[in-house]
């Protein structure tokens, strides 16, 4: 899945496949990708002219479908006679084991008995486009977010929701003018005193958490679509379209390692620890790299799709990867197959999140979780030890981007871009808090205390959700 950003896209991208908000004002002549114009990718049409070229007609081609299918589904909706009203779905989406979804034309009834009010919801606006991404800061109530308007913003929940703006800028002519590129990912450091944010300019940044700019990283030839602190803090690893993968010395600002293993984009990358690491790319492959090495430790292939995103379990023993092919798979240092392969997701699976919960963690009492976010509107919530599907959570009704567990594993949000922010009980998979904001939802996140929601959306606003009774 072709990641703007998200870059991410979020994607982080970003996104790979239209939204469906985006859809009526794209392509109107033809020369719209991913909901932006062309020449606004002119750093991967000059890094891979190739890429762009196949994923305007993929785009175009999914456009079609999603057209076509959204006419079907309305026909048949009322063409019968007993379907269901807005807002009602068959439990956990499933009946006598069969996964049943529906998609409605429109919005769907907000249940009042879980529904967070207005007043405990903090609207953030500053933003002058698409927010792809969002992150606590981990000891602070500071919200990091990343848009489309080529800045990051540091909102201080604690101070009538101050902002600083962190312009993303490049030098021409002598002078720093603004980038306009995507600000595609970023994250705190593990102290809370460092942010790093990257960029479709093709440049990572070190910012204080005052929002001052304290190093410019720059050798990635194009869009970098994924950017991660290790635990120490000493070194920030970055993941671009062109195929590579760099370690970073956090403090000098130079680049200590460029991995060039993949043999297209790379997607998105994971610490395993200080200085071992994996990364996945649109090549379909999975390397784990070290530090000091020239070659992978371990290549995982399996995938028949795009690989985009990719996660290390708490213990670090496991890695998680999920695909454009519609599956999960768990992978193992010791062993050069998959562990399980976990096929349930009907469409593309976006992200997926491990929850803090297990041996290793701070809740070791209970077991360890994997959640799938996926283009058929629904988050699976699976048991990896067994390899099945736990709880299917089908309230959406659009792509679902983003996923997050609560710090004790207990809850977990999902964001969609149906506007809304669903909190479910990862016991039992009831749905608990939910929220329908002003645009389509890139990512969720919670704060380190676990009572605080932070949303990113599509019409440039950030929400904050106060969860606490």
């Amino acid at each position: 899945m072709w990641r703007q950003r998200s870059a991410s896209t979020r994607i982080q991208p970003w996104p790979g496949l239209p939204h469906p908000e985006q859809t009526p004002n794209t392509l109107h002549d033809g020369t719209v990708f991913d909901g932006r114009p062309i020449e606004s990718l002119s750093l991967i049409d000059a890094v891979m002219p190739d890429v762009v070229q196949t994923r305007q007609q993929a785009f175009r081609d999914k456009l079609a479908q999603q057209q076509a299918a959204c006419a079907m589904a309305i026909t048949a909706t009322s063409n019968q006679p007993n379907a269901p009203k807005n807002g009602e779905a068959i439990v956990n989406g499933e009946e006598n084991g069969t996964h049943t979804m529906y998609n409605h034309s429109e919005p769907m009834e907000m249940d009042v008995d879980v529904e967070i009010p207005a007043s405990k919801a903090t609207v953030l606006r500053g933003h002058e486009s698409e927010v792809f991404i969002c992150a606590w800061n981990p000891v602070s109530d500071l919200l990091a977010s990343g848009s489309g308007d080529s800045t990051a913003r540091i909102w201080n929940l604690n101070s009538s929701s101050t902002q600083l703006v962190l312009k993303h800028c490049i030098r021409e002519g002598g002078q720093d003018v603004p980038s306009n590129k995507d600000v595609t990912s970023l994250d705190w450091n593990s102290d809370g005193t460092l942010l790093a944010t990257g960029s479709y300019d093709g440049f990572a940044r070190i910012w204080t958490k005052d929002g001052n700019l304290a190093s410019t990283l720059g050798q990635h030839k194009g869009p970098i679509f994924a950017l991660k602190w290790n635990k120490k803090g000493n070194s920030i690893l970055s993941a671009g379209v062109d195929k590579t993968t760099i370690i970073w010395d956090a403090h000098t600002g130079e680049a200590k390692q460029q991995f060039p293993f993949h043999s297209a984009p790379a997607l998105d990358v994971d610490w395993q620890n200080n200085t071992t690491f994996a990364s996945c790319s649109t090549d379909m492959c999975i390397h784990v790299c070290r530090m000091g090495s020239d070659r992978p430790l371990k290549t995982f292939q399996g995938h028949t799709n795009e690989v985009n995103a990719i996660k290390w379990d708490p213990s670090g023993m496991l890695l998680a990867s999920c695909s454009d092919d519609m599956t999960l798979k768990i992978w193992s240092m010791k062993q050069d197959s998959w562990v399980h392969d976990l096929q349930a997701h009907s469409k593309e699976i976006y992200t997926i999140k491990w929850s803090p919960t297990g041996p290793g963690t701070s809740n070791p009492n209970f077991n360890i979780m994997l959640a799938s976010a996926s283009f058929d509107s629904t988050v699976r919530l699976w048991d990896v030890e067994r390899g099945v599907c736990i709880h299917t959570l089908t309230k959406h009704q659009e792509p679902v981007y983003s996923v997050a567990f609560s710090p004790d594993g207990k809850h977990l949000a999902s964001g969609s871009f149906d506007k809304c922010v669903h909190i479910w009980n990862t016991m039992s998979g009831a749905l608990v808090h939910s929220y329908r904001g002003t645009g389509g939802i890139f990512e969720v996140c919670w704060n380190s205390t676990g009572d605080k929601v932070g949303a990113s959306a599509s019409d440039g606003s950030v929400c904050v959700l106060e969860l606490r009774k």
